[in-house]
């Protein structure tokens, strides 16, 4: 606990400039994703209806251990499964019929590192931004600025391949927002990094408020959910249990921390089954 708070206070999270009237960057209504269970048994509900609104501009967190359906949740949003039932857009556009259109407005950073092992990081970014048709000065340029501001110069020259984990993690966020996406889908994206290289990554998604740039950020890190989100939507089973504020669900439950939040509402630690 020492150990939290001690991160909390090296963190000064940006002030809220959410607006009441702000536009809406997703909606999601009655999302439902089961999965076809083997012979004999049930099929499972790994989301089960769920329904929230994300403005513009804000960085909304899904919380919830392992199973509960947040990573299911974000790969229904942009494209890779298809829901079994209710429907989402992505500023204005519907995930189901639109979806080249919510593809040229997002960025995602997967749990799984997705990098090419055998060329150095830099190149690795450059690679994918050239898939986004990124004029090659306009690359170079977006490049240096992201590389320079998570302090990834030294590791951007070496091939990926000798990697830690931190730094595919890193690479991973880089080449999420080399095409400065308007929404960007953060799934674990600082698993395996150093509490150094973390606090870094957790300034740099902060000043994302000063973008207008739209987040929606899962993570087993209760401190990172509390440090950076306006909100949190608290899910497990498939189902959404909670929504608000990190300051306003602690008061509601009162609990000094989301974790605490966590265990009143579900019984269980958002680490279980890690």
């Amino acid at each position: 606990m020492a150990e939290t708070k001690s991160k909390l206070k090296q963190y000064q999270k940006p002030e809220n400039i959410i607006n009441p009237d702000d536009e809406l960057a997703i909606e999601v209504r009655g999302l439902k994703k089961y999965f076809k269970g083997k012979k004999g048994f049930e099929d499972v509900k790994a989301v089960d209806g769920i329904s929230f609104n994300i403005k513009s501009g804000e960085i909304f967190g899904l919380l919830g251990p392992n199973g509960a359906g947040k990573t299911t949740t974000i790969n229904m949003l942009i494209g890779l499964i298809k829901p079994t039932d209710g429907t989402a857009s992505i500023y204005g556009y519907d995930i189901r019929e639109n979806l080249s259109d919510v593809k040229e407005l997002i960025g995602v950073c997967p749990q799984e590192h997705a990098v090419f092992k055998f060329l150095t990081g830099r190149e690795n970014i450059e690679l994918f931004g050239s898939l986004y048709s990124m004029p090659k000065e306009d690359l170079k340029k977006r490049a240096d600025e992201l590389i320079s501001k998570l302090d990834f110069s030294n590791a951007s020259k070496r091939k990926t391949k000798g990697y830690s984990g931190g730094m595919l993690s890193q690479l991973n966020l880089i080449i999420s927002i080399i095409n400065s996406p308007k929404i960007t889908f953060l799934d674990e994206p600082t698993v395996g990094m150093d509490p150094r290289a973390r606090r870094r990554t957790w300034e740099f998604i902060g000043n994302f408020k000063n973008e207008r740039r739209t987040v929606l950020l899962t993570t087993h890190y209760i401190e990172e959910a509390q440090a950076l989100c306006d909100r949190v939507a608290i899910i497990d089973y498939g189902e959404l249990l909670d929504i608000g504020s990190p300051k306003d669900l602690m008061k509601k439950y009162e609990s000094d921390n989301l974790e605490g939040v966590f265990m009143k509402i579900t019984g269980r630690r958002i680490m279980e089954g890690m």
